[in-house]
């Protein structure tokens, strides 16, 4: 494995500042996550908090038995019971077969960071992914995309939900699950790994209740002695474990709310692009009632209401379901980070790109409750190269960095344009500049001699044009189908490095990765220390 770092360009003008320690966002955060004074400095603030360390590691323990983690994660859950023993953390949905690769790359990302301020700090630093399991838009997580010989298609899941269920609520159809898990070993090539990768996903399926089982038993099958810790935030057992941090938001809902809201305004007055909507009477809670998850909002009268007006709870009757039926309740965007915050000894968070933007809306929120906010560490980007595709670039002398950035499409067009000499396109374009210039003379004559004989000189021109235009069209034609095959490779480039004209991680599930060359480099990567300083890596498995 060869690790190359890029640069990444257009980047969002946010995390380009954010990057750059630019003051103009960094007021919005605490520290500066890029030096090793802000952890020694994360560390000791830690130290002066109390954190109810028996009963998270309890609850861990028995969220994480039921996937039957492995030791390593129950290691790392026992060293969590250490008063000066932090975590780094992260989180994302639970995509089928963990959703596209940024999930995969965030999970390494939270792993080598943990070691690295393992090593600096010489103190137990505790990897960590939270699952956000009570989120409810199945839409978003059932399907990935395999790559087709021109495109990626999608393969969607088929079983339907209708209502707004977290996902840690939704039983799996095993009979749609199978057929899904089957179709897509059906449009793989096989290969030295393909029988074992599917009888694993197949045990993965079959041991597993819910979507987030099956996500959080493939992660532990690809992480397998990394320690990686997971939580569901949508288990009953974590929302028991949050119930007096529901009060404390509850409590302070106003001063959140107005914070958040204010902290947008600035944000988008600086010309910052961020993709989270607030409004005053958000109460950033949801609340669960026959099996749909419905966002609060507080009315003129201090009363929580469904947005849609599903619910009405005074707000003695919502404190009331704090302390008795935590499990009634869930966070959204904007307090989950501010309920990790209260629950673990977050040495840092690790996010997205959008992550990152958002949270520069949550200073105030972590204000409201009385703590800071965490060092926040934008996650490692990866590109991942395999041999085939390697061997295409270097073929046709095509730059990496810039295959990452811009894809291929207009290297393909140039390489085709190329094929013949001159190039048609060129040839054409003089040939209809020439013809217009020929015929000039006889459109000037017609529009002199009456205004209709004019009108036709144009249409003839346009004629002329129409007929070069087609003669250049079928010569492009039979030169694609000349070149079939190396016009073909172009997109299988573009495909493996920019699907979708975006980067590899926004769309690709590592599943053909995983077909291909085993799990073991995602192991391998895991144990590399990258640097997080660098926009964008090259992985050469």
């Amino acid at each position: 494995m060869r690790i190359d770092p890029i640069k990444l360009q257009n980047q969002n003008a946010l995390i380009d500042d954010y990057r750059n320690n630019r003051e103009s966002i960094m007021q919005y955060f605490e520290y500066n996550p890029y030096t090793d004074a802000t952890y020694q400095s994360r560390f000791q603030a830690l130290q002066n908090r109390k954190f109810d360390r028996e009963q998270l590691t309890d609850t861990l323990f028995e969220i994480n038995r039921q996937w039957d983690a492995p030791e390593s994660t129950y290691l790392n859950i026992e060293r969590l019971k250490k008063d000066d023993s932090v975590v780094v953390i992260g989180g994302q949905q639970a995509g089928l077969l963990t959703g596209p690769m940024y999930t995969i790359n965030k999970i390494i990302s939270i792993i080598q960071f943990a070691r690295q301020q393992e090593l600096k700090l010489q103190k137990p630093v505790i990897p960590v992914f939270w699952i956000a399991g009570e989120d409810h838009d199945f839409d978003e997580i059932n399907h990935i995309y395999l790559p087709e010989p021109a495109s990626m298609k999608k393969y969607k899941l088929l079983q339907r939900v209708v209502e707004k269920r977290s996902v840690s609520d939704i039983p799996i159809d095993e009979t749609y699950a199978n057929q899904w898990v089957n179709r897509l070993f059906e449009q793989m090539e096989e290969t030295q790994y393909t029988k074992n990768l599917h009888q694993t996903i197949k045990g993965c399926l079959k041991n597993s209740g819910t979507y987030v089982d099956f996500f959080a038993r493939v992660i532990y099958q690809l992480f397998d002695d990394e320690g990686i810790v997971l939580a569901d935030s949508g288990s009953p057992k974590m929302r028991n474990l949050e119930k007096d941090h529901f009060l404390t938001l509850i409590e302070n809902q106003t001063e959140i709310s107005t914070g958040v809201h204010e902290a947008l305004q600035q944000i988008k007055q600086k010309g910052y692009s961020v993709s989270l909507d607030v409004e005053l009477t958000d109460a950033h809670l949801f609340y669960h009632k026959d099996n749909e998850r419905i966002l609060l909002v507080r009315n003129d009268k201090g009363e929580w209401e469904g947005k849609q007006n599903e619910i009405l709870l005074t707000n003695q009757e919502l404190l009331n379901v704090a302390s008795n039926n935590p499990e009634l309740l869930s966070n959204n965007v904007v307090t989950r980070p501010v309920m990790q915050e209260l629950l673990f000894p977050t040495l840092a968070f690790i996010g997205g790109p959008g992550e990152v933007g958002y949270w520069s809306l949550l200073k105030p929120a972590f204000k409201a409750v009385g703590i800071n906010m965490p060092p926040v560490l934008p996650r490692l980007s990866f590109t991942f190269l395999d041999r085939n595709v390697e061997k295409l670039l270097s073929k046709y002398a095509i730059d990496e960095e810039n295959a990452v950035n811009y894809g291929v499409a207009d290297k393909k067009a140039n390489w085709l344009a190329s094929q013949s000499d001159p190039p048609v396109q060129q040839v054409a374009a003089e040939i209809k500049q020439a013809v217009d210039k020929a015929h000039s003379p006889l459109r000037e004559i017609a529009k002199d001699t009456r205004a209709d004989l004019g009108e036709l000189a144009d249409k003839n021109l346009y004629y002329l044009q129409c007929d070069i235009e087609y003669l250049e069209g079928r010569i492009i034609k039979a030169l694609e189908e000349k070149y079939k095959k190396e016009l073909s490779e172009f997109d299988l480039i573009e495909i493996a490095i920019r699907p979708n004209k975006g980067l590899q991680e926004r769309t690709w599930n590592p599943l053909p990765l995983l077909n291909e060359n085993g799990p073991y480099f995602i192991k391998q990567l895991a144990k590399e220390s990258c640097s997080f300083e660098e926009d964008h890596h090259l992985i050469h498995i």
